[in-house]
């Protein structure tokens, strides 16, 4: 295990993280939904804030970068996350990035002891396992995300490592819910190009060009659908601001910016 510097004297506890009991399957993996709670960042960012793409002062998301993956009973020097860009692409990792992050919203590892995952602040964070295989993925799945691809092609990415489709297990975690979820009758058709039964996934706004859309239930489907098996935490990034950074919320606020919160995974050494 690599100890690039100090363990934090502060540690995180099951309290502050958000865990998956579907991910424990053989107790293969570690994994954590990371929460804003138990991290150093003040302000708008209070809490565990993960994110380098915040104007966050860049030590305290460091620390709470360190908190995470101590949590995990790792060093930082095991860990990685992608550059996020709301694309379908995937990479697959045996080691830490040597410079600049690779642009990706999904990530698949089958080394042992090296964290994968990704940051979200509204969009669906979703762990996969193949426990029997050891395989593991992390993807940042957003609605243009989900619609991309990104999910079929993280689970593509697993089966090129090793994994086996029907052994897969994936998890989505805190994400803004349909209640919370207002768009556009524009997305909508975009998003129903092609497919006029997506239109389950949105119920009636409050005005009539608009429309409250149901991620959640979007992307289980679509882990359903790619032959894996699939569940949702059920928690909502917007709904609980004591607990959960939001983008949605952020703007509503009319707050400058806004935090990430982490979700990674680990295959045991």
């Amino acid at each position: 295990m690599s100890e690039s510097r100090q363990r934090p004297a502060v540690r995180l506890t099951d309290f502050d993280v958000v865990r998956a009991p579907e991910l424990d399957v053989a107790n293969a993996a570690r994994h954590g939904f990371f929460t804003r709670r138990g991290g150093v960042s003040t302000g708008i960012y209070a809490g565990l804030n993960v994110g380098y793409g915040s104007d966050d002062d860049r030590a305290a998301v460091a620390e709470n970068r360190a908190r995470a993956i101590a949590y995990m009973g790792l060093g930082d020097g095991d860990f990685v996350t992608p550059w996020q860009v709301h694309s379908p692409d995937v990479i697959v990792v045996d080691a830490p990035f040597a410079g600049e992050r690779p642009k990706a919203d999904g990530i698949v590892t089958r080394r042992p002891g090296l964290a994968i995952g990704v940051v979200t602040a509204d969009c669906g964070p979703v762990l996969f396992a193949d426990a029997r295989n050891g395989v593991v993925g992390a993807a940042h799945s957003g609605w243009r995300g989900a619609l991309g691809g990104v999910l079929e092609a993280t689970i593509a990415a697993m089966e090129s490592a090793g994994a086996e489709r029907s052994a897969i297990t994936a998890v989505l975690g805190p994400t803004i819910t349909q209640p919370n979820y207002e768009v556009g009758t524009a997305m909508m058709a975009e998003f129903l190009d092609g497919d006029g039964a997506r239109e389950r996934f949105f119920a009636p706004g409050q005005a009539a060009d608009k429309r409250q859309f149901d991620l959640p239930g979007f992307i289980v489907d679509r882990l359903r659908a790619s032959g894996v098996s699939a569940s949702f935490v059920g928690l909502c990034t917007y709904a609980e601001p004591d607990r959960f950074f939001s983008f949605r919320r952020t703007t509503h606020r009319g707050e400058p910016d806004y935090g990430r919160q982490l979700s990674a995974i680990a295959l045991r050494d």
